[in-house]
């Protein structure tokens, strides 16, 4: 591929993962090949529901990072195919969870499927997506491979659970914050970009820990805009109800940051309203007022910014290219998401 020049201003979000898809063309298409095909099953409700979140669409951020990790350490194949598959049946599954879990309404800008077909119904494809996952990964034949994605749904998983148990404390520290993403969001990134490059062949094996470090601190970048958008983004960019964090009363960044800069009385605000059970209507309004009035929305993008600077800086080693390139991109889009 030859390489490509980049326009003098900076490309929006959408700008870039285009430019990404166009690249990937031919590695998106075999892999939307697989989800269907592997999505198949006798009991209709599986294909049906499963497809209905699948179709839904979202960017494929996370097959794009394995796809496009195995370019920058040579080239894709079959089993990169296979493996890009296997993430997204991995993300797609715990997303049909985590709407359970959090009573979400939305998904993708559409009806969450436990709202069509009910929780249990929701739950048990999410089991069988997960299943089909570790089939892909066998496939391929790389131990190596499924150790890391095998392990990585353990901890995302683990994620999870600590994030609910961690539900409604206002006292959260910013490193259990931390921890509570690199688990429920990053561990899969890093698992996608290493699983990439290993599957590219010897080369591959070469840069998979500065590829695993890069998916790492993507993931953390990722996740920390999407915990900002959820105090002034728009469901068309996060997928889900703007206010669905603080209506959980989940403590993320900016509200830990904007607490702990605050009043007493706005500490006070605080514990009462990510109480479910205290939460009054007009409270998500008077929050985002909160996190505005105390530079904690600046202050969660400067902290996402910097983990997309530590995703950047781990490529230095690879190739330098248009595969390279598109790596640090998407690090850049992850964050101009608040823009």
């Amino acid at each position: 591929m030859t390489a490509q020049t980049h326009p003098s201003k900076t490309p929006s979000y959408a700008d870039i993962v285009d430019r990404m898809q166009s690249m990937l063309a031919d590695d998106l298409e075999a892999t939307e090949r697989l989800l269907i095909e592997r999505a198949k099953s006798p009991v209709d409700v599986i294909p049906d529901l499963s497809g209905y979140i699948v179709s839904a669409g979202g960017k494929r951020l996370r097959p794009m990072i394995t796809l496009i990790a195995a370019h920058a350490c040579g080239s894709t194949n079959p089993g990169t195919h296979a493996l890009a598959t296997a993430v997204e049946f991995i993300h797609t599954a715990t997303l049909l969870h985590d709407d359970v879990v959090d009573d979400s309404d939305l998904r993708r800008g559409k009806k969450a499927a436990k709202n069509v077909w009910g929780n249990n119904a929701s739950i048990l494809v999410g089991d069988f997506l997960f299943a089909r996952a570790f089939t892909l990964m066998v496939e391929t034949g790389n131990l190596e491979i499924l150790k890391i994605l095998s392990n990585a749904s353990s901890v995302i998983a683990e994620g999870e659970v600590h994030q609910l148990a961690a539900a409604s404390r206002t006292d959260l520290p910013t490193e259990e914050y931390l921890a509570i993403v690199e688990a429920k969001t990053a561990a899969l990134f890093e698992a996608a970009a290493e699983a990439g490059a290993l599957s590219s062949g010897p080369d591959g094996e070469i840069h998979a820990a500065a590829l695993a470090s890069y998916g790492k601190n993507l993931g953390l970048a990722f996740q920390i805009v999407d915990d900002a958008l959820d105090y002034g983004g728009t469901t068309s960019v996060i997928g889900k109800a703007v206010g669905d964090d603080f209506r959980e009363g989940k403590s993320t960044l900016p509200v830990i940051i904007a607490r702990r800069r605050g009043s007493a009385e706005d500490q006070a605000f605080w514990d009462r309203a990510l109480n479910i059970e205290t939460q009054e209507e007009a409270d998500l309004a008077h929050a985002i007022h909160l996190i505005r009035s105390t530079g904690a929305a600046e202050a969660t993008v400067i902290e996402a910014q910097a983990y997309a600077d530590l995703a950047k800086a781990a490529l230095r080693s690879l190739p330098q290219g248009v595969w390279r390139d598109a790596l640090s991109d998407l690090a850049d889009f992850c964050v101009s998401r608040v823009h």
